[in-house]
């Protein structure tokens, strides 16, 4: 009966959604009498990324730089009664005709897109940034051909490290120990190290770890500081298990029903939305270590005591090792036929790691 009731709400949830954004979806024809208005759905709300770039972008820049030809509106997918794993198929189905779509959550309906960020890949925001540059074509192929889905920019979060209760030096002091993840990588990737995975939502993190449900946590550096977790954990390891990469992007109908002169200026304009979002992620990550640590460079967040655990030369080798030997692998088994192939012609050079045939 609950489970009725919840599916009958969540049904009318997306049909009232479906007919707003459709209805948006008209509004963005050409028409010479009258300003065109976008309907968004963005990225997380209450982040930096989300309220400090995306939305005074779509909802103030968007319409100084046309000269009031084109405005929008957005709500972040988080309120608008939309599930992450949802964004790719309602996009590609032209209800949410401009979306931004978590790579980790999407991967759920289409495992290839989420090479990019798999765990323990990008130890590192310099790495990260090749590894996207490297893949990028690949996703707008996939995206396109798969989808229907024009790839206008591609966003991330801060870094996503480890957050502790008991001290620790390295990666090999974790076995055993029960580690909060998020995705299946992540999952593979502790449980290669000699630990336990545990799936919690981000919102039951804190619990969690009062309960004594979970020793350890993987989530954004300032995210973990914002939730309290400089409280409640001793150790903070400074290496990026993997970073919350989001890709936005466009039916192509509703794309193709701009006039060229705006699908020229937004081609122009997002890269720069997409610079800012990635700035604003490096600037949070050193942040939030900072915070948690009480280090200078602490500005918004709330100073912690924490001991800040440094990867060290060993952690890197048993980073990369496990990605080779596990989530690699482990990876190409869930996305199917032609993802090793894809893999070895984009990021295994680039790496110097081939994905194992099916």
């Amino acid at each position: 009966m609950v489970r009725s009731f919840q599916r009958g709400v969540r049904q009318a949830v997306m049909t009232l959604l479906a007919a707003t954004l459709a209805a948006g979806a008209c509004a963005q024809s050409p028409s010479p009498a009258a300003a065109q208005r976008l309907r968004i759905v963005g990225g997380l709300a209450g982040v930096n990324q989300y309220t400090r770039h995306e939305e005074p972008f779509w909802t103030t820049e968007l319409t100084r730089l046309t000269n009031g030809q084109l405005s929008a509106e957005i709500v972040p997918f988080d309120r608008a009664g939309i599930r992450g794993q949802e964004m790719l198929q309602l996009m590609q189905l032209g209800v949410v005709p401009f979306g931004t779509a978590i790579l980790s959550q999407s991967a759920i309906a289409e495992p290839m897109i989420a090479a990019p960020d798999l765990a323990g890949l990008n130890p590192d925001i310099a790495t990260l940034r090749r590894t996207v540059a490297a893949y990028r074509p690949q996703l707008e192929k996939t995206l396109r051909e798969r989808h229907g889905i024009e790839l206008l920019a591609v966003y991330t979060y801060p870094a996503q490290v480890l957050f502790c209760k008991k001290p620790f030096t390295g990666l090999a002091d974790l076995g055993k120990r029960r580690i909060r993840v998020s995705s299946p990588p992540q999952a593979d990737w502790v449980e290669a190290l000699g630990a336990v995975p545990v799936s919690v939502s981000f919102a039951g993190i804190v619990d969690a770890v009062r309960a004594g449900n979970i020793d350890c946590a993987i989530t954004g550096t300032m995210s973990g500081n914002t939730i309290g977790l400089h409280e409640l954990t001793s150790h903070v390891h400074s290496m990026a298990v993997n970073w919350g990469l989001a890709l936005f992007g466009a039916n192509q109908a509703a794309w193709k029903a701009l006039s060229p002169p705006l699908r020229e200026l937004l081609t122009r304009e997002l890269p720069k939305l997409e610079q800012a979002i990635w700035a604003e992620s490096e600037r949070e990550t050193g942040e939030g270590l900072a915070c948690n640590t009480s280090a200078a460079g602490c500005v918004s967040g709330k100073r912690g005591q924490m001991a800040e655990v440094r990867a060290t030369p060993e952690d890197d080798k048993r980073r990369r090792q496990i990605f080779a030997t596990t989530v690699l692998p482990r990876w190409v088994q869930r996305c199917g036929p032609g993802c090793a192939e894809v893999w070895n012609q984009t990021l295994g050079p680039q790496l110097g790691i081939t994905a194992p045939a099916r």
